[in-house]
């Protein structure tokens, strides 16, 4: 009887064992709750889907397993992510900062529509403002800025011929961001805004006559069916974010953080290097080709001329730039003037009344 307590002892203390070992083992695995842009555009497709589902528990030997979905996939709109990554509700988010300009205008300041045309300059736009957005991100959402990434470059795609900048007065025009407006309505156009998905549709039925979006996903939208002209005029580049809720990150350790840093760096560099290709491949695609990807979707595309760039030079320093300063403010401005601004020499001041 005696060696029947003793082994029934063994065996619940050799149980507990057993389970606190569990417990340790569940304990050192963190899993990251994230939220993707689009699922139907190659950045969600070709690197935040797979970094997440994937990669990020591969190379930490299961010590950080993520899992992610598309907002799109979620049936959310975009703004209300970071209100969420904030609330705890998702530990990581990928998304545009101009769905968080509602919280402050500050978020607007790395992409303000048509400044830059290249995207080496653009990388270094992003860089220099990258201080001034992690604090940002961390005062108003208890986030971690972890990364600045661009989207294909934003171009204009129309239903009629297009020759020049002067050829948007009058026109209507597809926008999804505010800077994006002040742009369109800079060249004497009128802003419009309509859901991607509902692109096509507008630009068929006549709702608008131009739209804003970018390189590649006209092409993989289709666009070439119901719009002939593309100006490859660069209004913006769909800069976007990658913010981690700063309660999760501290649950990481030294070890951890070092890891998700590390891999988040190489992701951003790969980004930022397929993007600068993706351009080149999605014009060809969308024009008379070669196209390695599809079919030719054989637009007429028209490159903004000396003329065009004076005029969106114009643009910027008497609309674009001046509505920002206002919306932003003083404090705002100042900064970006010594950020940004010094990169591009230009100055965001507002109008004086």
């Amino acid at each position: 009887m005696k060696t029947l307590k003793n082994y029934a002892a063994s065996l619940i203390f050799g149980l507990l064992i057993s389970g606190m070992s569990g417990l340790l083992v569940a304990n050192d695995t963190i899993i990251i709750k994230a939220v993707g842009t689009w699922g139907y555009f190659t950045n969600y497709q070709k690197h935040e889907g797979p970094f997440w589902n994937r990669h990020i528990a591969d190379v930490s030997e299961g010590q950080i397993i993520g899992e992610i979905k598309p907002h799109t996939e979620l049936g959310l709109q975009g703004y209300e992510i970071m209100r969420l990554v904030k609330n705890g509700v998702f530990d990581f988010a990928f998304g545009l900062p101009g769905y968080v300009v509602p919280e402050s205008e500050i978020f607007e300041g790395a992409d303000l529509s048509s400044l830059v045309q290249d995207i080496r300059v653009q990388r270094k736009v992003a860089d220099a403002y990258f201080p001034t957005l992690e604090r940002a991100f961390a005062e108003k959402y208890n986030a971690k800025l972890m990364m600045l990434y661009p989207f294909p470059s934003q171009m204009l795609w129309c239903n009629r011929q297009i020759s020049n900048i002067e050829d948007l007065k009058g026109k209507r025009i597809r926008v999804f961001l505010t800077t994006l407006g002040d742009f369109v309505e800079g060249v004497g156009a009128t802003p419009v805004s309509v859901p991607f998905n509902d692109v096509p549709d507008a630009l068929e039925k006549g709702i608008v006559d131009c739209v804003i979006t970018g390189t590649m996903s006209a092409y993989t939208g289709e666009l070439y069916k119901v719009a002939e002209y593309g100006f490859t005029l660069r209004v913006g580049w769909g800069l976007a974010f990658g913010a981690m809720n700063m309660n999760k990150w501290n649950l990481l350790s030294d070890e951890q953080k070092t890891l998700l840093q590390n891999e988040i760096s190489a992701l951003t560099e790969n980004m930022w290097q397929e993007t600068a290709t993706e351009d080149a491949i999605a014009l060809a695609c969308l024009s008379a080709g070669p196209c390695s990807i599809g079919d030719t979707g054989n637009m007429v595309l028209v490159e903004p001329s000396e003329s065009d760039l004076i005029i969106r030079d114009k643009v910027a320093m008497d609309v674009i730039l001046p509505r920002w300063a206002e919306r932003c403010g003083p404090e705002c401005a100042a900064n970006w003037n010594r950020t940004v601004g010094k990169i591009l020499d230009l100055r965001a001041q507002a109008e004086a009344r």
